[in-house]
């Protein structure tokens, strides 16, 4: 029973394994509040730069988010410092009308939502590379958000 199990959980996590995804990490946020001051930040390498690349923040919210929207600044910036991006961006979290939730949810009242930050980008340099998220809500704590993350993808062109 238990090799059959086994078994099972490891034909999921090959049929789940993402070819695209390069990097991804979240980081989880204390007592789900994102205080106006904390910076989250995510470094990562590049190795090829003859690829193009999507750039991802991941955000993970509550049913307590007390907003329709989240506004947020990201930064990225190379080896040196240098800054190579960055904007303000927002995200509907919850429909303004109906207050629904956006986002898939897999455990109760949190919902994970992706929002794209940069597509089919093109790094100019290998080497290692800092992407940062900071809150832009104008509110020295927000509520209701309990983790940020960032994702790397590779674009991968179909061939016909």
């Amino acid at each position: 029973m238990r090799r059959g199990l086994l078994f099972v959980l490891a034909i999921i996590a090959f049929v789940s394994c993402d070819s695209s995804r390069l990097f991804e990490e979240n980081k989880d946020l204390d007592n789900n509040q994102w205080l106006q001051q904390d910076t989250i930040a995510f470094t990562f390498t590049i190795r090829d730069i003859g690829k193009e690349y999507n750039l991802l923040c991941n955000i993970r919210n509550t049913s307590d988010y007390p907003y329709s929207r989240l506004f947020l600044n990201y930064a990225l910036r190379d080896s040196t410092g240098t800054p190579l991006s960055g904007e303000l961006k927002s995200l509907y979290l919850f429909d303004s009308k109906t207050g629904k939730p956006f986002g898939n949810s897999g455990i109760g009242d949190v919902f994970d939502n992706r929002l794209m930050l940069l597509e089919n980008y093109r790094f100019k340099y290998n080497g290692r590379y800092t992407v940062s998220f900071d809150q832009q809500m104008r509110l020295d704590t927000l509520g209701g958000i309990s983790a940020i993350g960032f994702r790397l993808e590779e674009v991968i062109k179909e061939t016909k």
